[in-house]
């Protein structure tokens, strides 16, 4: 029996949406997403078709989502039939699509109104229509709101907008969207998508919390484009983590991930949304959208690495394929991680708590990726984690002070980051650690460590820049600094500890521009990462702009996202003195710790195996731990 019969049995059984593997790939199912005026355009004798032998010859399509409307435009039934049955008779499986979206407002997106009673009209026919046609309809991303309506206002009453968006939001996808459809149609499975801006999401209605229990299931956007040029300058990490953190929202029903070909500067950064979205174990990849796969791509300004033997190679992936296209790229590179996704264990990482409809150090997260500390966020708080860190957003939880007590007296850590020591202020913080933020701010170029009483040791080179930090004060002997930023002569804590019961509080402070930790040495983050990743399997030490992605079954990926090569050392927990290239093959010897002389005190460095590996601009190397010399070790 094929996979996918074997998952549509199973759906029959539990009587529950499962996403499954269609079978042109191993580990995960292809999708290409229409929109409805490319749909409309089908109405060309040839069209169709000339455009499917273009693109299936260039990228493996398990899956076809057919938009119904946008902008007020709907199909008709023959239009959704027809082109429906075109791809049902190539094998491929069709789902509906939906995106509710008023024309832009001068660029701007515009919502529906939900208080209007012709656009809630509207979409209940829209959504009628698509159940008729799909036993599966995706609403794309624009399902929030915008309009502040003379009726919206009256509606909103005393209520935040952001209280009232909400409350909007989870009624309509109730009333307007799920229930018309399985009228129509009940053994119809709806699921929205999320876009890529999550820590917004609540101030234009998305509601993370109650939400995606309202719809059979939910899909994320994992478009993080250009981290520079674009909007919300998101970082390439969260292509990753997203993923991660919607799959704790809706544990197995977080459909998949979905990138566009839109504000790429060079084509390597196309290929790394693919792979990250991947690397977090992704059911489904959406590509976004049909008509983007039929153009000529343009290579951008890649020229710095484009002779390197990097990961994403032009002429591998051109080889043998006339006019190729961006489905080429796609394919490529979907094609690339397949070979050996099945080989990583489930995604694990620093477990860091974000409560739902939470702001505060927007996005910090995927910037600490960027640093080589991965990140497994939640929205609740991870009470089995041996470490947890917080940022600012867990100022939104009125019980965090007592949860960080809870942790502690379990003998636990936590690490907080100096925007939520300066949120807590006054709320209790201080009932722990009577360790204060100040308004007082410093430049600093020069950094040191040490543990305990005695002098710190510089740690080794200067950043290129002076970056400004928040200044914490603390009292001596009741907390440590231990690791410091050093400015005219004086210094300054980045890592404080404080003892609490049987555990250990951190607080880490944060550079005012969040793209200043990339600004920090090596030796810097390492010192850093001796306390934040005490105990995880797996870590990496090198440039910023390096990130790690770890399983529980002792795989890893190491990616090197910036345009120059990176020199780094991996080392990992266990006696494995070999890592295996899944890659390439090759092997990397490790190098034991050394010994301990008859003084040795500090508790804090691990005993680890080293590695070292040279990774070209923009690419990732794979790695397990060589099973044979893990055998002879013990």
């Amino acid at each position: 029996m094929k996979l996918k019969n074997t998952c549509l049995l199973a759906a029959a059984l539990l009587g529950a949406p499962l996403f499954c593997h269609a079978g042109n790939y191993t580990n995960f199912s292809v999708a290409v997403y229409i929109p409805i005026n490319i749909v409309q355009g089908f109405d060309q004798p040839q069209k169709l078709k000339a455009d499917w032998d273009c693109i299936s010859r260039q990228l493996k399509v398990d899956k076809v989502y057919i938009e119904v409307q946008r902008d007020r435009r709907l199909l008709t039934d023959e239009q959704a039939e027809r082109v429906k049955k075109f791809f049902l008779d190539r094998g491929v499986q069709v789902a509906g699509g939906m995106a509710l979206s008023e024309r832009n407002n001068g660029g701007q997106f515009q919502s529906f109104c939900y208080t209007d009673p012709n656009d809630r009209a509207f979409i209940k026919t829209a959504v009628e229509f698509a159940a008729r046609h799909f036993d599966e309809v995706i609403q794309d991303d624009f399902f929030f709101i915008t309009t502040k309506t003379d009726p919206d206002i009256a509606a909103k009453g005393n209520k935040s907008w952001t209280q009232f968006r909400m409350e909007l939001t989870d009624e309509a996808a109730e009333n307007l969207l799920v229930k018309p459809a399985k009228a129509v149609n009940p053994k119809v499975k709806m699921v929205v998508k999320y876009p890529n801006w999550y820590e917004h999401f609540q101030g234009a209605g998305f509601d993370l919390e109650h939400g995606p229990k309202i719809f059979d299931g939910i899909y994320t956007g994992t478009e993080t484009r250009d981290p520079v040029m674009t909007d919300q300058h998101l970082q390439q990490y969260e292509s990753y983590a997203i993923i991660r953190y919607f799959e704790n929202i809706a544990p197995g029903r977080n459909g998949g991930g979905w990138v566009d070909t839109s504000s790429i500067r060079y084509l390597d950064r196309y290929a790394e949304q693919i792979w990250d979205t991947l690397f977090a174990k992704a059911h489904e990849f959406t590509v976004f959208e049909w008509s983007a796969m039929t153009r000529p791509f343009e290579t951008g300004d890649r020229a710095a690495w484009e002779k390197l033997p990097t990961s994403f190679t032009f002429s591998e992936m051109t080889n043998g394929v006339s006019a190729p296209t961006w489905a080429r790229v796609a394919g490529y590179s979907l094609e690339q991680v397949d070979k050996f996704l099945g080989q990583l264990g489930h995604p694990v990482g620093i477990a860091s708590y974000k409560p739902f409809h939470s702001t505060g150090e927007d996005f910090l997260h995927n910037y600490l990726g960027m640093i080589g500390i991965p990140i497994d966020l939640r929205p609740e708080f991870p009470t089995n984690a041996n470490l947890v860190l917080l940022t600012e957003a867990a100022k939104a939880d009125p019980d965090i002070v007592a949860k960080i007590k809870g942790q502690l007296r379990a003998g636990k850590s936590v690490v907080i980051t100096s925007g939520l020591l300066r949120a807590l202020q006054g709320k209790g913080i201080e009932d722990i650690a009577e360790i204060r933020w100040t308004d007082r701010k410093f430049l600093a170029h020069q950094y040191a460590g040490g543990f305990g009483a005695g002098n710190f040791s510089t740690l080794d080179g200067e950043t290129n820049a002076d970056v400004l930090f928040p200044e914490i004060d603390f009292l001596t002997n009741d907390s440590w600094s231990l690791v410091r930023a050093e400015a005219n002569g004086n210094g300054f804590p980045l890592l404080l500890m404080n003892r609490y019961s049987k555990g250990v509080l951190y607080v880490w402070t944060m550079p005012d521009n969040f793209n200043d930790l990339y600004a920090l040495r090596p030796e810097v983050t390492g010192a850093i990462k001796n306390f934040v990743m005490r105990g995880f399997p797996a870590r990496l030490d090198g440039p910023a702009q390096v990130a790690l992605f770890a399983y529980d079954n002792g795989a890893f990926i190491v990616q090197n996202f910036s345009a120059a090569a990176a020199d780094v050392k991996i080392s990992t927990l266990g006696s494995a003195t070999r890592l295996k290239n899944l890659v390439t093959g090759e092997t990397l010897d490790g190098k034991l710790p050394p010994p301990h002389g008859w003084n040795w005190r500090n508790e804090n460095i691990e005993d680890r195996v080293s590695f070292s590996t040279h990774l070209p601009p923009h690419s990732y190397a794979v790695f397990t731990m060589d099973k044979t010399t893990q055998a002879n070790a013990h």
